[in-house]
């Protein structure tokens, strides 16, 4: 065993014995004592003694010890420099689940800087091996209307289900009767986390309850990976988009001004929460302006192009 090595076994066993339990010391907080394990794990996986990364770091030695034993609250810039000197993403030195075990370390190696095309290829491929990828029957059989709010999926879709004799979800209806309120008391009283996970039950109700569905889903639905998986997996899903200036007009006319139109910022607001969607939203398998032309030949289009898709005649 190097010197280096048995050196940095002792620094370890020094850590463990001078930093846990003291009688009188502070409470520390469990994030900033998984972070320190972290940092400690991470530079004994590298060999690397703590004056060599203090040094490597520009960061003093007394500070790292800090930080290595829970009670040091460093600002992101130093633990940005601490991840370069330990050759790790900041992502890993955060506890990132994606550097969690050596298993996932090797995964993000293989997939990442790969294209947009192979990535998606991939989670097709490793949703049908843990079973979670759904069936083209099942799939076939349910359309999903994604897009922000104002897009024109209720009214779409309302008019889609009663032509293609489908029930109709308006997926935030049914959150709110698992809830037993509206969906801005759930998120009011109980917080945003809970409203997903209501969310979340809503969908995989729907999808056991029906064969044949065309689901109006809230614009947000696509923030939450698994329900967003969820969806993907069982629906022919259909992105409905529309100039930010018709989103908001849309949304005015409705009478319901939260959140978007809330604030003297709302436009850019709006683009805003649009850019950050837009890639998940172009997820779905088909897409189709709702700006582009009136009310009765955007639904003839999408009409023509999910009967096409699910192979229903016109």
């Amino acid at each position: 065993m190097s010197s280096t090595i048995l050196h940095e076994s002792r620094v370890v066993a020094l850590d463990a014995s001078t930093h846990g339990g003291r009688a009188g010391a502070p409470a520390r907080h469990p994030f900033l004592v998984a972070l320190g394990e972290r940092v400690r794990a991470l530079r004994a996986r590298r060999g690397l003694t703590r004056k060599a990364v203090a040094m490597a770091s520009e960061v003093s030695e007394r500070h790292l010890a800090n930080l290595e034993s829970g009670v040091g609250n460093a600002s992101i810039l130093v633990l940005l420099q601490v991840a370069q000197a330990l050759q790790c993403s900041l992502a890993e030195l955060l506890g990132d689940v994606t550097a969690s075990s050596p298993e996932w370390l090797l995964i993000r190696e293989l997939l990442e800087h790969r294209d947009e095309a192979t990535l998606k290829r991939v989670r097709a491929q490793v949703g049908e091996m843990l079973g979670t990828g759904g069936d083209n029957a099942a799939r076939s059989s349910r359309v999903a209307l994604i897009g922000l709010r104002g897009a024109g999926k209720s009214t779409l879709g309302r008019m889609l289900a009663e032509d293609l004799g489908f029930a109709y979800i308006e997926l935030s209806r049914e959150i709110e009767k698992f809830a037993g309120c509206s969906v801005a008391e759930i998120q009011s009283l109980y917080g945003m986390n809970a409203y997903r996970r209501y969310e979340r039950r809503a969908l995989e109700e729907t999808v056991q309850l029906y064969a044949e569905a065309v689901i109006a889903t809230p614009g947000g639905l696509v923030s939450e990976p698994a329900t967003f998986n969820l969806l993907l997996a069982h629906c022919t899903t259909v992105w409905l988009k529309a100039t930010p200036q018709d989103h908001m007009q849309r949304v005015i006319a409705q009478g319901d001004l939260r959140p978007m139109a809330a604030s003297a910022e709302a436009m850019a607001d709006l683009r805003t929460i649009l850019a950050g969607r837009e890639p998940f939203y172009a997820k779905a398998e088909f897409s189709m302006d709702t700006s582009a032309q009136a009310l009765q030949p955007t639904f003839l289009a999408l009409r023509a192009l999910v009967r096409e898709a699910l192979h229903i005649p016109n």
